[in-house]
């Protein structure tokens, strides 16, 4: 983490805050969102054994986006559907969505709405 850059800085400080309030449990694991410049990715997340469940991304072999998908945001929604139908077969119904500290907006938003849309409740 570089010390200097105002933007790094502040988003630990929130992912700091976030992880206070929000902890995956066997029960509700934790959604957690990175996003990148061109891709996104989430990761499933059991915080009492510290294991990783299931990810998705848009650079994830099981991606295959068709050729309606336009924009970043699209390639979110597909991810969060994708990322929610293998939460299913896996077990899991119920997360704790964790946005990374980043604002409920735009792709963070799309992924979210396309894992409700897939079957998973947060």
């Amino acid at each position: 983490m570089a010390k200097t850059n105002l933007k790094i800085t502040a988003r630990a400080k929130r992912i700091s805050r976030i992880r206070k309030k929000i902890t995956g449990t066997i029960e509700r694991p934790r959604l957690r969102v990175f996003k990148s410049n061109k891709h996104i990715y989430a990761q499933i997340i059991n915080d009492a054994t510290g294991k990783t469940l299931i990810t998705m991304s848009t650079v994830d072999k099981g991606y295959l986006p068709g050729d309606d998908v336009k924009g970043k945001s699209a390639a979110a929604k597909i991810v969060g559907y994708i990322l929610a139908e293998r939460a299913r077969a896996a077990g899991i119904e119920k997360v704790v969505f964790d946005r990374g500290g980043y604002i409920y907006h735009g792709r963070v938003k799309s992924l979210s709405e396309g894992a409700r849309e897939g079957g998973l409740i947060f």
